[in-house]
Formats: C-alpha cells, structure tokens, sequence
C-alpha cells in the first residue's frame, strides 16, 4: 500500500442497488452494510441471485449500463466512491482495489503471453520501466508458488492448466499491491486438491502484503479457512453478520441455520441424520414477500409480527459486531435439536447388476495437436479398471479433473468403446457395443444425469414434450396419453408441480431443471444411473433436496447409482462404497467407512485434506499436494502418483520410480494400490478429526 491508512478499508452503510428496465426496477441489493478493517478477510456468503456478486460490482463501480446504487455509501479508506470522477476510479481499480473473477481465462488475453500481461499493471499504473515490471511478475510469480517461473511468463495462457491461470490472475492482482482484494468464487471451477493450494496461497500472500479481502462463496467450509468475519446474504440483505466463531458456533438467523442443516457435516447420514433441504423456491426480486424475505420459508415465523414491517439488522447483546436481521432471534432456543427427518431403513445391496474387469481405454492421438503428423502418441485415460456394482448400491467415484473418471461413464454409456477388458450389464457384454447399435432396453438402463442442467434440455421444447420424447424412445406406453400419463407421475417423482409440464427449460431454475433431467434419466426405469457432478452446479440448500431426490428414489426402484463427484462431503453422506481415481488408475475401493478412515493410498488422505468443512470444531491435517496432475499424455514411470507422494520416501529403493504397485486387498475387500510397507500403512493417523479427540 502507498500510504498507511488505519481506519476501515471498506465502509458499506445501508447500500441498495437496483437494476432498471423497461418494465419496472428491480431491487437487487437493499439495506445493506458490511465494514472490513486494514488486513481483514470479509467472507459474503448465500445462494445464486442473492446479491453477492452486486455488492462486489458496487464497490467497483461496476454496474453496467441498467444498475445503479439508489441508497446508501460505498466509502474505500474515508472516501465515498460514488462521488468519484472516471478519472479517480480508473486510478484505484486495479492498484488499490483489484478483483479475482471465477473464470480465470475472462481476466487473461488469449493472444497475449503471462509475462506481458503481468508486467502491464505496473507500467500502467505506476509508470515503471520494463526491466523492473519485469522482476516484479518473476517476483509475484514465485509467490504463487507456479513451477518454472521464467517459462510460465514466456507462456500463453492456453498452455497453463486451469489451476496455474487461476494463480497468475491472483498474480496479476498483487502486481500493484492493493489495499483491497475483492474474490468472487475464485475455486469453484478447481479441484478440491487445487483448491486448497490456492485458499493457502490466498491466505498466506494476505498477511504477507497486509491486504484486506472481500471473499464471496457459497462454500461455508471455504469461508471458514479463508476469512476472519463473514456476511449471511439472503435475497438481496445481509441477514447476519459476526465472526466466524460468532456466526459457526452462536447464529441468531434461520436463514444461517437452515443453510447449515442442508450441508452434509461429518456425522450426517443419509438414512438416520438426512439433511434438511430450504423448502419452497428463492423470491425473485419483484416478488419479495411483506416483512421479513424468508418468511415464508421459516420454521418461526409469526403472522402479523414478520410480515408487518420492514426488518432492519439488529445487534445482539454482548457483542458489538454480531448483528442479526430477526425480530424474535432473543426468544428462538437455537441449541433446541434438529426436528429429525424421517429416518428410512438402509437398503440392502442386491445382486451384482454390473461387473467391469481390467477395463482399458486408450486414445490415440497426434504428438503435434495443431499439425498432426505421423508420429501418434497414446493416452491412457483409463487403466485396468476392475470393479462390481450391486442393485441398489452406491459406488461413488472420486478424483480430480483429467483421472479418466467421465471417460469410464462414456464407455460405459456406449458414447465410446472399450480398447481391452470387460464391462457385463446383466451378464451381457456391451463394451464393444456403440450407443446407436445397442438395443433398446439396455439404453434405457443405463442413463446419465449430467452436470450442468442448463446444457442438457432443449431450449425450444415443453418440459413435457423433452420427457414423453424420452418415453417414446424407450418405448414405454402404448398410447400417447399413456405416455402423457407417465410423464406426469415422473413429474410427481421429482416433486415438481403437473403444471411445469406446459413450461419451457427457460422459466425453471437450476435445481428444477436438474429434477427434469432425473425425471428423463428414470424415464426407462433405468437400472443404473451415471450421476456426473450432479449437483455441482447447484446452490447448497438444492444440493441438499436433489440428493435426497435421488436416494429416494433410489430406494424405490431399487437403482444403482455410480455416483461421479470431487465434493467429498456429499460423497461421504451419501455412498455405500468409494473408488477413488488416479491418472487412470484406482487407487483405493472399499466402503465409505473404510476409505474415509486411516490406512488411506496417500493421494486419498490427501483428499481428505483437502476439503472444506464448515465445523470449528473439526481439526485437519494440512496436506498440500505440489504441482499439477501429470499430463495421461506422457505419465510417469512406476507408481502415477509418486511426483506428488509425500510417504515416497518411506519405500525403499526407486520402486515407487520403476514400478506399478500392485492392489492390495485386505480380507473385507478393501483395495489399496501402493508400494507401502504394512508398518508405514499402521502408523497413518486420521486427516480428519473432532476437536476433542
């Protein structure tokens, strides 16, 4: 910073911005204020459209041609922005305040190399030479922790995974020392490994250079090791506002409360502890109720009380920056226990429905992608993948991006064939069978829920029309109304309303949109269903009602359901059994029990470390894994996750360098791919702990 400032660095007090069009104004953010002192981390946390990412723009002065702030002040060190001049805000953005979008290749220019967009911030806006920029970003570079820092600036940002663009964006916003960092979900498209690099390296380039930060997620675990205080945001207000400890440990909203009993916390369990999904819908801004915005979903609203007045933040006794916007957070018990959802029996496993045994899928392509050319190299995407799933089973799979896990779901969809091994659906072979010449019935057992809902439906045809299409490609009904008739009791399955049948993808939300894409997948009575990230994109307190959307029914049908996720939390709540992936390779199966506790392959407990948990009174072991996956193009030698290994030097010799471990299974069936010794396994000790223990 140029100058030391000792006041708050950002003031917001009773902000509102709307957005205008031709129709009406639409509140986006009202009453809003939120203060962030020299050196401080401000978490904003709350679901898609609740005003995070405006408040952001806000403070940016950023709001595009319709939004304007028609209430309230926006002070940067004492100064109000609003009453800025262009001139005085291009000098600030950038320098003083710089912000870390969610998308990292929107910040960077494709046709620019690293080095030169770096070295422009200086130059820029501190007028110094290119020599000296130039020592600057090989400076900020190493900090970041990025291999090779002089071929990296030398490099065009196509050439860097996504995990080292996201580093060279907060690179880039170091560059001028800012007093301000604002991050706007600046992890959600990482790996959880990843991930944990970057929450480190934020952190840590936070106290070196004493910048005060704006960290806007929905991730709870994320804002607990990032940020010092943080801001509950719902519908466009900031509901509570306290400390970590204070809001963790002692919230005084509802909204704070439900949001915790939708995430799936260590010791949740889907059978007797099920989460407790938000009910009803979010309010669109030209719809807020009277009174308090989430009324209508609270367990202690009161007529004539909620809904009678506007509800302003309120301060709670006992501590000055602990503030709550709840007219009755004095009478509510908070510690009363969760009103327990209705437990279900867990069901056992059927008889086994698919077996793959020594799967490989190789691809084959040219050395020089832009040129082709003779020379072929192969990619291994999947290794020897032996694995059995039963009816009504569970069978999650995790590991990081590019570990071959949706290649695996393609061949066994019939999207791809198989280059060796065997995958028997029913006792049928179908790993040489290609979508279009597989019969009828097969497809329609096994179907897919993808990831992103918004990708998967027809945008010019009814909800209604998508699901009977499905109908009568798996031949199911004779008549037209037959299949009408079933596309609504699919509709009942998913708890949507009959009505959503008449509905274009384009008037539903996310999570809706997902529940017609699971309505499409059960169409055939699918006997297993691919789940791939299904509910990655969603916000959490969907995650929560989608989940159980699919174990219920699950539990009905009696489905196998392979369920591809990196969130660990979700798998851990949910899944029988885990297979966790490497570069192609399983590296560890057995049952959630098992792989969730020590002995773990060193890439699984490094996983674990790896991921957010929103409980203070849980304690991690901090493992950081250094550098990126190694390319399936060119793997190392021997065991694939020995570059990144930390237990490699407990194996003697270079066996871990020259050899491919071979799996080791224990009598109940747990399978550990790794070269350490029985004695290395047996002193391992949980990553994840109470506490108390």
């Amino acid at each position: 910073m140029t100058e030391t400032y000792d006041g708050p660095i950002l003031e917001i007090e009773n902000l509102s911005i709307s957005f205008f069009t031709r129709l009406r104004e639409i509140p986006a953010v009202m009453d809003f204020s939120c203060t962030v002192m020299p050196g401080e981390a401000m978490g904003l946390v709350g679901e898609s459209g609740c005003g995070k990412s405006t408040v952001a723009l806000g403070v940016m002065q950023d709001l595009g041609v319709n939004g304007r702030i028609v209430g309230g002040t926006i002070k940067f060190k004492g100064r109000d922005l609003n009453t800025m001049s262009p001139e005085e805000l291009r000098r600030i953005r950038g320098k003083e305040i710089a912000m870390i979008y969610q998308e990292p290749m929107a910040s960077l220019n494709p046709a620019m190399r690293i080095g030169k967009q770096l070295m422009e911030v200086p130059m820029i806006h501190e007028g110094v030479s290119e020599d000296v920029a130039y020592q600057r970003a090989l400076d900020v570079v190493t900090d970041v922790r990025l291999p090779d820092p002089k071929r990296i600036l030398n490099s065009f940002p196509h050439q860097l995974s996504g995990g080292q663009q996201q580093r060279i964006v907060i690179a880039m916003a170091l560059m001028a020392n800012p007093a301000l960092l604002i991050l706007d979900e600046p992890t959600t498209a990482l790996d959880v490994t990843v991930e944990a690099a970057v929450v480190d390296l934020v952190k840590d380039l936070g106290k070196k250079y004493g910048t005060s930060m704006l960290f806007i997620s929905h991730n709870l675990g994320l804002i607990l090791e990032t940020c010092d205080r943080l801001c509950v945001m719902y519908s466009g207000e900031a509901v509570e506002t306290g400390s970590i400890e204070d809001v963790f440990d002692e919230m005084q909203h509802p909204y704070t409360q439900a949001l915790f009993r939708s995430i799936p916390l260590p010791g949740a369990d889907k059978n007797a502890r099920p989460l407790v999904a938000i009910p009803g819908n979010f309010p669109l801004p030209h719809e807020r109720p009277k009174g308090c915005n989430f009324g209508p979903h609270c367990d202690y609203f009161q007529p004539g009380l909620c809904d009678a007045q506007d509800i302003r933040m309120r301060k709670i006794p006992g501590d000055d920056r602990h503030g709550s916007r709840c007219l009755r957070f004095e009478e509510i018990d908070w510690n009363a226990p969760v009103e327990k959802a209705d437990q279900t029996e867990k069901p056992e496993p059927g008889r086994v429905v698919l077996n793959m045994d020594n799967l490989k899928k190789y691809y084959e392509v040219a050395a020089s992608a832009l040129f082709g050319g003779k020379n072929k190299k192969v990619v291994k995407a999947n290794e020897d993948l032996s694995f059995e799933a039963r009816e009504g089973e569970t069978l999650a799979i995790v590991g990081e991006s590019g570990c071959g896990k949706s290649t695996f779901a393609k061949v066994l969809m019939g999207l791809e064939t198989a280059t060796d091994g065997t995958i028997l659906l029913d006792n049928r072979e179908i790993q040489d069978i290609e979508i279009q010449d597989r019969d009828t019935k097969t497809v329609a057992d096994v179907q897919m829920v993808f990831q992103n809902p918004f990708d998967t439906l027809n945008p010019s045809m009814t909800v209604g029309r998508q699901i009977i299409r499905a109908l009568e490609i798996f031949g199911v009904g004779d008549t037209e109304d037959a299949r009408k008739q079933r596309m609504l009791e699919l509709l009942d399955l998913v708890k949507l309303p009959r009505a959503f049948a008449n509905r274009m993808p384009r008037q539903l939300s996310g999570g809706q949109k997902q529940r017609v894409g699971i309505a499409r997948a059960f169409a055939g009575d699918a006997r297993i269903v691919v789940a791939d990230e299904p509910v990655s994109a969603l916000d959490v307190s969907v995650q929560a009602a989608v989940t159980d959307l699919l174990m219920e029914i699950q539990r009905q049908n009696q489905t196998t359901l392979l369920f591809i996720s990196h969130d660990l939390s979700i798998v851990r709540y949910l899944s029988d059994r885990v297979m966790v992936m490497y570069l192609g390779h399983v590296v560890e199966l057995g049952t959630t029990d098992e792989v969730f506790s020590p002995p773990y392959h060193p890439y699984t407990e490094a996983l674990l470390s790896a991921v957010p948990i929103a409980d203070t009174s849980i304690q991690k072991e901090r493992i950081v894994l250094d550098g990126d996956i190694p390319s399936a193009m060119n793997p190392p030698p021997g065991c694939p996750f020995q570059t990144r290994c930390r237990w490699k030097s407990e194996v003697p010799g270079n066996l871990c360098e020259t050899q491919v471990p071979p799996q080791r299974k224990t009598p109940t069936g747990h399978q550990i791919k790794c070269h350490l010794s029985e004695e290395s396994f047996a002193r391992m000790g949980p990553v994840i702990k109470m506490a108390a223990e």
